[in-house]
């Protein structure tokens, strides 16, 4: 059953999502330029580049969401404006992603957060709620706090991806660990549960960010959940070819 809710999302056991789910958390200064701050070009490149999946808040697949890519509804969020210890609370019930075509829901956990005791507790009933339903549940899983000293560490990695399992997800998007040996162990702590890469901030050049996905792969991922290195790209479906090339060999 876990691998039937995941199919949407999946060709030959791999994935490539488009996330654009970062207007909420960020602001519309720090990512957006003129081209990406419209919705609607990126809900295009995910059409048209070959993507698995695209990510939106609710407020934007409610207006922008065209049926062309399976849709994964973020379910929770925050603002960066507070300060203090990281928590991102539930906006969007799964009932109402159903209701806008949503195959699968995100929500993400900020492992070791003084807070997340009511993350997890929170997506144990989201995950429920989507299992119920015959959505996938997908974890971002992010170690952040006070008590998180080295977030892309192999042993914090991969105690995100175990996470993950632990909880019920059927996918968990965790940050790169910087080499194929290390992610290796992270998708082995996953047993089984897709595991994509976060990917993170715009890459200083695109090679760099392809041997990232490069990595990934030969590690057994089970592909990226992209953004800004793709709709940041001055050539954003150039590089989703060469997404596509690196995740599913054509």
């Amino acid at each position: 059953m876990r691998r039937e809710r995941m199919e949407p999302f999946l060709k030959g056991g791999k994935g490539m999502l488009l996330a654009y789910d970062q207007g909420l958390e960020h602001g519309p200064s720090t990512d957006f330029d003129d081209r990406n701050i419209d919705p609607s070009f990126v809900m295009d490149v995910a059409a048209k580049g070959g993507f698995t999946g695209v990510v939106f808040q609710k407020g934007v697949a409610e207006r922008f969401y065209s049926g062309k890519v399976p849709l994964i509804v973020k379910v929770n969020g925050k603002t960066s404006l507070p300060k203090g210890e990281p928590v991102s609370r539930q906006v969007c019930s799964v009932e109402h992603a159903v209701s806008m075509g949503a195959k699968g829901v995100g929500y993400t956990i900020y492992l070791g957060s003084g807070l997340e005791a009511e993350m997890l507790s929170e997506f144990g009933r989201v995950q429920e709620a989507a299992h119920e339903r015959g959505l996938a549940a997908i974890a971002w899983v992010y170690p952040r706090g006070a008590a998180v000293q080295n977030d892309v560490s192999k042993e914090i990695v991969s105690y995100a991806a175990r996470a993950g399992l632990e909880l019920g997800a059927d996918a968990v998007k965790v940050k790169y660990t910087g080499d194929s040996e290390s992610f290796s162990w992270a998708v082995k702590a996953a047993a089984g549960v897709k595991v994509f890469m976060s990917g993170g901030p715009k890459a200083p050049t695109d090679e760099a960010f392809l041997e990232q996905v490069q990595g990934v792969m030969r590690a057994g991922g089970a592909g990226v959940a992209v953004g800004r290195n793709v709709w940041q790209n001055q050539d954003p479906q150039g590089m989703a070819a060469k997404l596509r090339a690196a995740i599913f060999g054509a």
